[in-house]
């Protein structure tokens, strides 16, 4: 695959049956963005491109983890991180985080519905729906590349960031995740991480953001993930990916992008205003 941000992409077999799937081509069409097209008509990127890049990312961070072999990162694990970071936004709505902030609080003020836990509910019918012309399910495609039941809820705990049944928004440092023991723990702050705010994520969305705003984007992560090692965290007691001391500017930059992006882009006057209308029709609808 040829992208924009990334240039060439290279997927697995299982993560291109995952890409053919209607519940996965649907992200073509919803605006990652929201209505910020409408003002910054360059933003037109999608949900799709945005999975893929992710799932690019993922694949490349967890396999230079991997390099250090007494982390013992097997394939399974590299295949499942992958697998999470092209599904972490299948359960988007209309207009991406349109649908999550103004649209939903609207239709049940009482249920805290967030896209990660629809992600997670999509990706559960994608593998056991057979696809179309086919008598085999994505799930036994996945069992055919190894995969079982606890590498399944690893994944789902990777889209949502915590153990299955907790509110994501909860960093409480003693989660206790199913799908992988202790010792790999880490793996949990690749895609969605709850703990610090840096992951694959937002890496490929401040870029996407950016390239499609006609914004400058300094965070170089190629280099950032070339120097990052995993040690053990007293508070946490358990290991964590850390990044050495000299990477703080990097990391400023990654965190000043963000800042830039919801100055310039996702807080403008007119874009918010916009999606309120763009909310109170679905509404209405």
């Amino acid at each position: 695959i040829k992208d924009a941000v990334h240039g060439t992409i290279k997927l697995d077999r299982v993560l291109l049956k995952i890409i053919d799937t209607p519940q996965f081509q649907r992200l073509r069409y919803i605006k990652q963005m929201g209505g910020k097209y409408f003002v910054y008509p360059g933003a037109s990127h999608n949900r799709f491109e945005h999975s893929i890049g992710v799932c690019y990312l993922a694949g490349e961070f967890v396999k230079t983890l991997a390099k250090n072999r007494d982390l013992g990162i097997s394939e399974k694990d590299i295949l499942c991180v992958q697998i999470a970071g092209l599904c972490h936004d299948l359960g988007h709505g209309p207009f991406s985080h349109v649908f999550d902030s103004m649209v939903a609080p609207l239709l049940d003020p009482d249920n805290p519905w967030k896209h990660e836990d629809a992600s997670v509910l999509m990706f559960e019918y994608v593998i056991n729906k057979k696809p179309y012309g086919t008598d085999q399910s994505i799930r036994n495609e996945l069992y055919r590349a190894g995969l079982n039941e606890d590498d399944m809820l690893f994944i789902k705990e990777l889209i949502l960031g915590c153990p299955l049944g907790l509110q994501h928004s909860d960093t409480d440092p003693t989660y206790n995740y199913k799908g992988r023991s202790k010792e790999k723990w880490f793996l949990y702050e690749i895609v969605n991480n709850k703990f610090t705010s840096i992951d694959v994520d937002k890496w490929d969305y401040f870029a996407r953001d950016c390239h499609g705003l006609g914004l400058s984007y300094d965070f170089d992560w190629k280099r950032y993930i070339s120097v990052c090692q995993v040690l053990y965290d007293s508070d946490l007691k358990r290991k964590t990916i850390c990044p050495k001391e000299k990477e703080a500017t990097s990391l400023y930059d990654m965190f000043h992008a963000r800042e830039m992006l919801h100055r310039k882009a996702l807080q403008h006057v007119t874009c918010v205003s916009i999606e309120l209308m763009i909310a109170d029709a679905l509404v209405s609808a």
